[in-house]
């Protein structure tokens, strides 16, 4: 007997469907996944299943669980989503009640759900210690938060777990740790999963059986396997092709040394405000290497491994504890480094959308990084600002346009196109394509490619996906625990990885969907 039933089911906004006439059944005990690309409908679908769409939205056809349509009433919606439902959510830090500790949280929802769940088994459950109760959310991991958000959606002993994009933000041992953990926790309960993701690797890992949306409908259903290794819809095509990422690295020239980075450490003072109950981390710890010009480097590694320390100390915003880098031959610490010099080095954010201020025009945000410039003549501004946005393949029509105007892509062409604007020799990429559809990611990474090869840029890539660096870079560096544990050529670090921590990575890296 199915679970969920889904009938004709039309979601709307002042009259723009943005689900429509989507039919679907989910079975008791099954793992079914719905993929599909941002704007497509997923989370909009789950959200119906849970009753929880905002009260604008105009709903038709007909949504049944266990055989009973959903109720009208919310008071009644909300006792059946309560002691039913359990919901998994993206970004566990916004999910999350900073100001509660961890165990509280979990009481809270067994509590609501009147399940009387063992709040100690369940930290256990998930692969928690029982003094994590006792945290709160900023003093967990990324993967540790994301084990208490199950934790909270398992208290109320569920029958149907909604995990949505659940392992996006988690670096990739994470992202496996939490897939099996999900996987056996649905097995040993007997509990449905619905898991939606536009990572269709992850996908094809834990479910049984998919459905792929475009534009708020469905256009394919089936067995995971017979559907992504012999697609009906053109469109399942195209995400299963572009999920395959050909290396685009080529033999470039190469010229002396760029950036040097001289046995670079960061301390950070831990304990409150009284210096002897005070400690020290060292976030990094004596790093040294070097990037020739128009090279192109990858720094790889687990989350708070360092990596976005070093980058913020290398780009200027940071100051390093110990050890310095040289930049073109002249030393400097970090926040010191000149800005004629610095206008030489970009940082492109890992998220597009945040690192635009929604209140300022693109073309004032394309401009701000000229600052480091001096005081340029009005035409400079222009022809460099036009030059910047043509060269990402949009129109300078679009600088007078506001961040909330454009899809995912448009802003990662936008940030690139920020980042190229002073005319920068070496340029740092935070997670370039993490936070863009699988469809987008390639048109980036081949603007990047081509960006280089035109301009003779140099690149420092900072990244947890394994697939993008591979495809990308031409030496790997690993990075554990604030050093540089492994260096090597793509190809050959990831067919015969030496340290423990490169091969623990190898063996997370999820398999090929086809």
């Amino acid at each position: 007997m199915a679970l969920v039933e889904i009938d004709n089911l039309t979601i709307s906004f002042d009259g723009h469907a943005a689900v429509s006439g989507l039919s679907l059944s989910i079975e008791k005990g099954e793992s079914f996944g719905i993929i599909g690309e941002s704007g497509s409908g997923k989370s909009l679908t789950a959200l119906a299943i849970a009753g929880l769409l905002p009260d604008n939205a105009e709903i038709s056809g007909s949504i049944r669980f266990e055989g009973a349509a959903l109720p009208a009433d919310e008071r009644a919606m909300a006792r059946l989503r309560g002691r039913h439902f359990g919901m998994v959510f993206q970004e566990p830090m916004t999910a999350l009640n900073p100001l509660m500790k961890i165990g509280d949280q979990i009481e809270e929802a067994a509590d609501l759900s009147q399940s009387g769940a063992d709040i100690a088994a369940l930290i256990a459950e998930v692969g928690l210690l029982p003094d994590h109760a006792g945290r709160f959310p900023h003093q967990l991991s990324g993967g540790q938060r994301q084990r208490a958000m199950i934790a909270m959606a398992l208290a109320s002993a569920p029958d149907l777990l909604i995990a949505d994009e659940p392992t996006s933000a988690l670096d990739t041992i994470t992202q496996a740790l939490v897939l099996d953990l999900i996987a056996e926790i649905c097995a040993r309960r007997g509990m449905t999963l619905l898991f939606i993701s536009h990572d269709m690797r992850a996908v094809a890992a834990l479910c049984s059986r998919i459905g792929v949306m475009r534009a708020g409908q469905l256009v394919e259903t089936g067995d995971t396997q017979a559907v992504l290794r012999a697609p009906k819809a053109e469109y399942t095509r195209k995400l299963v092709a572009a999920s395959r990422m050909e290396r685009r690295a080529a033999d470039r020239p190469r010229g002396g040394p760029l950036l040097e980075v001289e046995q670079v450490s960061r301390d950070y003072g831990q304990g409150g405000f009284w210096p002897w109950g005070r400690t020290t981390l060292r976030a990094v710890n004596a790093v040294s290497f070097t990037i020739a010009q128009g090279e192109c480097v990858a720094l790889v590694g687990p989350s708070g491994c360092g990596k976005t320390t070093l980058a913020r100390m290398i780009v200027g915003l940071d100051n390093a504890s110990a050890g310095r880098m040289r930049l073109d031959g002249q030393a400097y610490r970090g926040r010191d480094l000149p800005p004629l010099l610095r206008a030489g080095l970009s940082l492109m954010f890992q998220d597009p959308f945040s690192s635009f201020d929604p209140r300022m025009k693109i073309g004032q945000s394309l401009a701000e990084p000229l600052h480091l410039l001096g005081a340029l003549p009005r035409a400079e501004r222009e022809t460099r600002l036009r030059e910047a946005i043509m060269s990402v393949g949009l129109d300078p029509a679009m600088l007078e346009r506001y961040p909330h105007e454009f899809s995912g892509g448009q802003r990662q062409r936008l940030a690139i196109a920020r980042a190229m604007v002073t005319r920068p020799r070496l340029v740092v990429l935070d997670e370039p394509v993490s936070a863009l559809d699988v469809s987008v990611r390639g048109e980036v990474l081949d603007l990047l490619a081509r960006l280089q090869a035109e301009h003779g840029l140099t690149f420092l890539i900072i990244s947890h996906d394994l697939d993008m660096v591979a495809a990308m870079a031409d030496r790997v560096l690993v990075m554990e625990a604030g050093r540089i544990v492994e260096e090597g050529k793509p190809a050959d670090l990831f067919a015969n990885p030496q340290h423990a921590l490169t091969r623990a990575l190898m063996a997370a890296r999820l398999p090929d969907v086809a």
